[in-house]
């Protein structure tokens, strides 16, 4: 399985980025982000599955609904995932806003070229 491959099934599948980062060592292939902004990205998971459940719920909703359009290049959809669960308690957006804002990519078409 290539690390993107791997990447995906950890995130899909909600599984612990904290473990990833383990497996990854395993694969020779550069990475989209370092060790430190996966540990990061799965705390900031943790937190958010504790404090807000619903937005929790909703991010995977909006990436399975991502993957169910299948609209644009689908290697992104993790990458951007995570991108957006970073920013959760690092900017001056809250939580829901941030997923208010993720949201909208449903209403963007474009397709894999």
């Amino acid at each position: 399985m290539s690390l993107i491959e791997t990447f995906t099934d950890y995130v899909l599948n909600r599984k612990s980025l904290k473990e990833y980062v383990e497996v990854r060592k395993t694969i020779n292939e550069r990475g989209e982000f370092n060790d430190a902004k996966l540990i990061q990205a799965e705390e900031n998971l943790e937190r958010l599955k504790k404090d807000e459940p619903e937005v929790y719920e909703g991010m995977y909703e909006t990436l399975a609904k991502i993957y169910a359009r299948n609209a644009g290049l689908s290697i992104e959809y993790p990458i951007d995932f995570i991108r957006q669960i970073l920013r959760m308690y690092k900017s001056a957006l809250t939580p829901k806003q941030v997923y208010e804002e993720y949201k909208r990519v449903l209403e963007h078409y474009h397709h894999d070229v």
